[in-house]
């Protein structure tokens, strides 16, 4: 055989044929691809967006305040001054809506940061430390644990009053030992890998091995629990006030709304619906979210 046949120059066309093209991306970029292609995610992410926007701005354009009285619209209809008309006391219930989600998110949103720093923080040093530190730090949650979180919170009610601090700081109290088990899991996984290994060996402080290396790879399902606590939190806050043991008067949360408009519900029962169509939409908008962004963070998901 000559060194012809062996040996031939490539045509142009067939230079490439062993060429794959892939997009070089970092993990972000992948993680926002897949979850723009989740439908259900993106579209509760506008929903929040849309919810957040009306909340913050909505009160501050309104011709109407959340505790404005008109004793003569007692009960009226929806009409283009009163978009989803007034209740008993003559208050625009579209207004109190846009002001109750101020209050709902912001009980969810509050708790959802102590339940990142307070869970992560103790779940990965029970995690990483191990042996009796770690026996020790989850026999004190078990104790947290066995006594209902709803117990806390009327106690904590019953000693500060019904107010927004008093209800977040009820939840804050066990909200993150379901987060701390779940850092606490991943650390143990993590820290039997190779690359914490190396960082050991390289001198690397156990400070900066359980921030740098551990919590960080653990960042992906940490966000998706901080993201389903914020609709616990509401729903959590919402419940109270319907019972008539959460936020007080003038302040009005969506719970308070509904628990306000309970009495009319035989007569007027669109007041009870409002308030509880948008606990609803946040909540489910808030879920769509969480499960897209852990099929997005999570690459044993990924398709």
């Amino acid at each position: 055989m000559t060194e012809e046949a062996l040996f031939r120059k490539l045509e142009a066309e067939e230079k490439n044929d062993e060429f794959i093209a892939v997009e070089s991306q970092t993990f972000l970029q992948a993680a926002w691809k897949n979850f723009k292609s989740n439908k259900r995610a993106l579209v509760g992410g506008i929903v929040l967006i849309v919810i957040v926007l009306l909340a913050i701005f909505g009160p501050m354009v309104a011709p109407y305040s959340y505790d404005e009285q008109n004793m003569a619209l007692r009960n009226a209809s929806p009409s283009a001054d009163h978009w989803f008309g007034t209740d008993k006391m003559g208050r625009d219930i579209f207004v109190r809506i846009l002001y109750g989600a101020r209050i709902s998110l912001l009980v969810g949103l509050v708790a959802a940061v102590v339940n990142l720093i307070i869970g992560t923080l103790y779940g990965g040093i029970a995690g990483y430390a191990g042996g009796k530190v770690d026996m020790v730090m989850m026999r004190i949650v078990d104790i947290i644990y066995s006594i209902p979180s709803m117990l806390y919170i009327v106690l904590i009610m019953l000693m500060f009053g019904a107010s927004v601090g008093s209800i977040v700081l009820g939840i804050s109290i066990s909200c993150w030992i379901d987060m701390a088990r779940i850092v606490r899991q991943e650390v143990k996984s993590l820290k039997e890998q190779e690359f914490t290994m190396a960082a050991f060996v390289l001198g690397a402080s156990s400070k900066r091995i359980l921030v740098k290396h551990l919590l960080l790879n653990a960042m992906g399902q940490i966000i998706v629990t901080v993201t389903l606590m914020v609709p616990q939190a509401i729903f959590t806050e919402a419940w109270l006030s319907f019972l008539g043991v959460g936020i007080s008067a003038p302040q009005a949360s969506w719970g308070t709304l509904a628990q306000d408009a309970r009495s009319l519900i035989q007569v007027y029962p669109m007041q009870t619906v409002y308030p509880m169509l948008a606990i609803c939409i946040t909540i489910f908008a808030f879920n769509f979210v969480g499960e897209g962004l852990e099929k997005a963070l999570d690459p044993k998901r990924k398709r």
